[in-house]
């Protein structure tokens, strides 16, 4: 579509300037400048007005229906999205109401108008903790029909898991079944969950927007414009932040490297709360690069485009900071048979249990080392792999006693794997070239679902194995920092006493002070049969349930398969043997507690 002058508040000269750009621009190009138009209207910038334009009548969304936005969210990223597109329609004059999952009371649900879901899977295909209630509600008789109701879902998920955006897609099939008319398709992202999560927004926004004859709202629903005069830090605009300090917190001899990083922050403005996460943009090791780079015969300065802007970078560059090498999925081996137009690779594929047995601890050079390499340019390689995503990692620091700074609990992955030394790719990057003086891309990631009690009378129970201390450390020192009276007990395990007692100087001081109240520990290879947090737990049976019914909140962070799992049915135990409870009294007990968030969970 050509834009006229006569038909348009622009002279010749701007109209032939805009008709040569608007044709180049990708659909999120046109949103960030349809934002940034709106943005800067909105704070009162000043604009060149034509007698056409001043006598233009400006369209009003008017009354509206309602939207419900409801998240499922385990580390916080649902969350954070569902914040983000709720001041969005805000903006556009939209009534919203924004609540978790199970904040909102499911027998309300036939009331709503315009109901977005945005929701994570964990483990086998699980809701997330806060979203167990509704999913159990959506799910049994009780359940309404809800004829009127207008709903999507968003999904995230990792691709990498069998049961990928398994939650989303659940709720996205019960919602019909039950009546509801879906307004946009269900759209499922993977770990790169951005782009796909705002071309949902900006879809469901078009048609709500048509719905109600306003299309020209929905051109400004996506805007990353930031109007503050200081920078704002964020997962899309990370800090450099400087290693202060890197330690390893194991001794010598110890079967591990946990790793103990301390970052600088100033200049950043970012702030954060125990509980909180800090996600950390990785790179690729330099040898696997230059390995994958050989194979494949590419010139390594050749340039390619890593996104739909079109933003160029070596390959060389590209594989080390934007794509992930170190992992394959399903769906990746399919799009690299198809664009690579390997037969082998495509009958692999066909075979859902052979691809499992496959992948697993296989990396992208094993793939193209058995089924490669082929004469394919890098920029038709890189455009089927997925982003680097980014790791999370749990904060051990109070930035009230330690402004400007930030503390993380970093376990070095290593191991081996058909033939090949193998290591975690930011776990071994902290481990082995964060040293002081560099930085790393941080942001602070919000997380609501892990967070210390607001009465700081209220006795806490904390139970972690191994690197899963490290909120504790955050909880203790905040605890310290706020003087607060609550009891305070601490469940630690980890192999041996002597090398893998993780901040052990830290906790015996506070005991000492009286911020830490008790401490059980369990080391499971200084004794002949091992010894777990569960087992300290059964140990102290009734001293825990006394502490549950004297109000206190249960933390659990650690490895949600194993150590997370045995600790859930543990309390279970105590709960229906302290209490004198059917199986049936105790889960609906755990569950009562987690509803009032006085059970969280971290878990990964």
């Amino acid at each position: 579509m050509q834009l006229k002058e006569k038909n348009s508040p622009f002279d010749q000269s701007q109209a032939e300037q805009l008709n040569q750009l608007l044709p180049t621009l990708t659909e999120s190009q046109r949103l960030w400048l349809s934002g940034y138009l709106a943005a800067t209207a909105a704070a009162g910038a000043p604009a060149a007005q034509s007698e056409t334009a001043e006598s233009a009548p400006v369209s009003s969304p008017g009354k509206t229906r309602e939207i419900t936005l409801l998240y499922g969210s385990h580390t916080g990223n649902c969350q954070s999205l569902a914040d983000e597109f709720s001041e969005k329609l805000k903006q556009q004059q939209y009534n919203v109401n924004v609540a978790s999952l199970d904040d909102f009371k499911p027998k309300s649900l036939k009331k709503v108008e315009d109901l977005l879901i945005l929701t994570s899977t964990h483990g086998d295909g699980d809701p997330p903790d806060n979203a167990l209630s509704f999913y159990d509600f959506l799910h049994s008789k009780r359940a309404p029909k809800l004829e009127g109701v207008r709903y999507s879902v968003l999904s995230l998920g990792d691709s990498s898991y069998e049961f990928y955006c398994q939650t989303g897609k659940d709720f996205d099939k019960r919602l019909e079944e039950l009546g509801a008319e879906r307004i946009f398709s269900r759209v499922d992202c993977d770990l790169d969950f951005e782009e796909p999560a705002n071309e949902w927004f900006t879809g469901v926004l078009n048609e709500i927007a048509q719905g109600q004859g306003e299309q020209e709202a929905a051109a400004t629903g996506i805007s990353e414009v930031n109007l503050d005069t200081e920078p704002s830090y964020s997962r899309s605009h990370p800090f450099q932040a400087e290693v202060l300090e890197n330690i390893n917190l194991n001794g010598r001899g110890s079967n591990k490297e946990t790793r103990h990083l301390e970052l600088d922050l100033e200049g950043s403005n970012l702030k954060y709360e125990p509980g909180d996460s800090l996600g950390i943009y990785p790179e690729n090791d330099p040898e696997l690069v230059d390995h994958l780079i050989e194979i494949m015969s590419w010139n390594p300065e050749e340039s390619v485009s890593i996104n739909k802007q079109g933003d160029l970078r070596a390959i060389r560059a590209a594989l080390s900071s934007t794509f992930e090498i170190t992992s394959l999925t399903k769906p990746q081996l399919e799009k690299i048979a198809d664009v690579t137009g390997s037969e082998d690779l495509k009958k692999l594929t066909e075979n859902s249990e052979k691809v499992k047995e496959y992948i697993y601890g296989r990396d992208l050079i094993d793939l193209v080392q058995e089924f490669g390499p082929w004469d394919i340019k890098p920029q038709d390689f890189i455009q089927v792999l997925r982003k680097i995503p980014v790791r999370l990692y749990s904060i051990a620091s109070s930035l009230k006693a330690n402004p400007d700074e930030v503390h993380l609990t970093i376990g070095a992955l290593r191991y081996d794997s058909y033939g090949r030394q193998r290591s975690g790719v930011c776990s071994v990057q902290c481990s082995e070239r964060a040293e002081p003086g560099t930085t790393l891309p941080v942001f602070v990631q919000r997380n609501q679902n892990f967070k210390l009690p607001s009465n700081p009378e209220t006795p806490i129970i904390m139970i972690g194995a191994g690197t899963g201390v490290a909120p504790y450390r955050a909880f203790l020192e905040e605890r310290e920092e706020t003087e607060a009276s609550g009891g305070s007990w601490l469940f630690f395990g980890e192999q041996h006493f002597v090398t893998d007692f993780l901040y052990q100087t830290d906790w015996q001081r506070w005991l000492k002070d009286g911020v830490l109240t008790k401490v059980d520990v369990a080391f499971s290879r200084d004794t002949s049969e091992k010894v777990y947090v569960q087992h300290r737990m059964l140990e102290q049976s009734k001293a825990i349930f006394e502490w549950l019914q004297a109000g206190a909140h249960v933390y659990v962070c650690g490895d949600e398969k194993f150590m997370a799992k045995d600790v859930n049915n543990t309390l279970l135990a105590i709960i229906q043997r302290e209490g004198e409870m059917t199986e049936e009294e105790a889960k609906n007990y755990l569950a009562e507690l987690r509803k009032d968030k006085r059970y969280q969970r971290d878990v990964y």
